[in-house]
């Protein structure tokens, strides 16, 4: 009868534990997220740029609204950067968490 008890006390122990590893699970797929947006941003932006539009412009669109303050576009001759910042339930970890995807595209002939 020693034992009475034992697992609640470890399910306590254990539960902190278990609460940052959802929150790293978490975080992990929100950056997942990111660069899968950030890539069809970079796209978009290149698309737009070989026909002649403005490449920042198409990128920040394909983007959803709460990428609007998050998000940089770079366009250097034909390639078009995106660097997103994912969101995060840790403000200080989505800084050093920063996505950046590229594509080229040449102008249509």
């Amino acid at each position: 009868m020693a034992e009475r008890g034992q697992a609640t006390v470890e399910l306590v122990a254990a539960l902190p534990a278990l609460l940052l590893a959802a929150l790293v699970a978490l975080q992990l797929l929100l950056a997942g997220y990111a660069i899968t947006l950030a890539d069809g941003a970079a796209e978009a932006g290149a698309l737009a740029l070989a026909s002649g539009g403005s490449a920042a412009e198409a990128a920040r669109e394909a983007l959803p609204g709460w990428a609007e303050d998050s998000v940089s576009v770079a366009v250097d001759g034909g390639e078009v950067s995106v660097r997103l910042r994912p969101p995060s339930p840790i403000e200080g970890l989505a800084n050093r968490l920063t996505v950046t995807s590229s594509a080229s595209a040449r102008p249509a002939r």
